[in-house]
């Protein structure tokens, strides 16, 4: 085993959102990375909740601040303060259920519309497709390529599908999270500060390969 001292490592705390209908999966998504934990049992989330996970990405200590937002339409408009401040969204559809593919585009309006991101056309979105394990694909509704137009739709939008149940896809979905966000929290930080970083540090930030 590599020890690796982190006592002198740079940090970040990248605060990522996740959004989408109820019931398609986003907290047994996050549970199933940040915990290797899937429950079968079906439980709303109420509001939000987040959860937290360390890694280390370009030689600099991440901590990822996952939030879990409630799908339901009376919990969507958690308020400015919420959405603000976030570094990357990740916006979450069950390809089995056609509705929630369709309400994207709101999800998508609603975290530009609160969080009002400096860059709009540059702020990380990644979509990810969930329960392709159900039926052994036979209930799918909504096709990979349809999924990859919408993504493309919006300037590109890295996509990936996704098993909370059979942990598939999910950690190379989030680690193009975190380096997503990474990146725009060096734009962030690049834009309000001016000349607080040097060129050699700016230099070093790699983009997310997906």
């Amino acid at each position: 085993m590599v020890m690796v001292d982190i006592s002198n490592k740079r940090r970040a705390l990248l605060k990522v959102i996740v959004l989408g209908d109820s019931g398609v999966g986003k907290t047994s998504l996050m549970n199933q990375y940040v915990y290797k934990k899937f429950n079968q049992q079906y439980k709303a989330t109420i509001g939000a909740d987040f959860v937290t996970k360390e890694l280390l990405l370009d030689d600099k200590l991440v901590t990822l601040q996952i939030w879990d937002t409630a799908g339901q339409e009376r919990f969507q408009s958690l308020g400015s303060a919420f959405y603000r401040g976030a570094d990357c969204c990740v916006m979450v559809y069950d390809v089995n259920v056609h509705r929630s593919y369709e309400t994207l585009n709101n999800w998508y309006q609603e975290f530009l519309k609160q969080a009002n991101p400096v860059n709009p056309q540059a702020f990380p979105f990644i979509l990810f497709g969930n329960k392709i394990d159900v039926d052994g694909g036979s209930s799918r509704v909504v096709s990979e390529k349809k999924a990859r137009d919408w993504c493309s739709s919006k300037g590109d939008i890295p996509y990936f599908e996704t098993s909370a149940k059979e942990n598939y896809g999910i950690d190379e979905a989030f680690q193009c999270v975190a380096e997503s966000a990474l990146a725009s929290e060096y734009e962030h930080n690049i834009y309000f500060q001016g000349i607080s970083e040097t060129v050699s540090e700016v230099e070093q930030r790699s983009g997310c390969a997906c």
